[in-house]
């Protein structure tokens, strides 16, 4: 893993083994769902409504829509930011930088505050809503990578296969869960969003995003979201990662470095 956590030249494991999984499914319409060979989950591909302006330099680490509100968390030591933006636009409206050069990881709203992920720093950071004045500084063991408020607990993602989940008051620890899909482990689980009492993540180096029971830590689904930049926005873009849902079945991706954010329609 590289300090900027950018994509390698050789695929995962991880990502030849959902390439494969993927590769017998056809399409029979543009959010349409077939099985995939082994018939074990469904393998949806998003329906992209719009495309929106979204800043080229953003890292982007983090994405969520509340109160009408685009947050994003952006990454890299020094450079770090959480910003406050227009979800129809992508106008930034307001951003502020971390503290110590703090290498930004994913978010999640919480009530009247915004917690923000690092990456090995070690501290998870507490933001006031309203202000996006710092809070504090909650010690925080392992890596930071996703971060999501599942119906009251925060669940993170450190970039192996298991998830954990956080109080929202004090950031305690309250439990794991292991993911896997057909009983193999997915490691590699980046930004992070709760929607419906599931977790959705981008799987990093790779185009895809998995839906996953929280109790069980299955997969329950697998989308293939390759192809929405054009080659010429892939070259100067990273990889895919951020999912903000917007309401009903309709979300915001985006990636690091990317050049535009896509509003798509993902089946329930």
């Amino acid at each position: 893993m590289t300090g900027r956590r950018s994509t390698p030249s050789a695929p995962t494991a991880l990502a030849a083994a959902l390439a494969t999984a993927l590769v017998a499914v056809v399409v029979l319409a543009s959010c349409g769902t077939a099985p995939d060979p082994a018939g074990s989950v469904p393998a949806p591909r998003p329906q992209v409504l719009a495309a929106i302006p979204h800043d080229p330099s953003a890292f982007t680490q983090g994405l969520e829509i509340d109160g009408g509100t685009l947050y994003e968390g952006t990454g890299l030591a020094g450079r770090s930011q959480l910003r406050e933006l227009d979800p129809a636009t992508g106008a930034l409206r307001r951003a502020v930088p971390l503290p110590g050069g703090y290498f930004g990881e994913g978010i999640t709203v919480a009530g009247d505050r915004i917690w923000q992920l690092t990456w090995k720093d070690g501290v998870a950071l507490e933001w006031d809503r309203a202000t996006l004045a710092l809070r504090r500084e909650v010690p925080m063991s392992g890596e930071g990578w996703g971060l999501c408020d599942l119906d009251g607990r925060l669940v993170r993602s450190d970039g192996t296969p298991t998830l954990r989940f956080h109080d929202p008051a004090t950031f305690a620890v309250t439990g794991t869960v292991d993911v896997t899909l057909d009983g193999e482990p997915v490691p590699d689980l980046n930004e992070l969003e709760c929607v419906g009492g599931q977790v959705w993540a981008n799987v990093w180096r790779t185009d895809r995003i998995v839906r996953i029971d929280p109790g069980s830590g299955a997969v329950t689904a697998v989308v293939d979201a390759s192809g929405l930049l054009t080659p010429q926005e892939s070259a100067g873009a990273d990889v895919l990662n951020g999912i903000a849902h917007v309401g009903g079945d309709e979300y915001l991706l985006t990636g690091k470095l990317w050049p535009r954010m896509f509003r798509v329609r993902l089946p329930s």
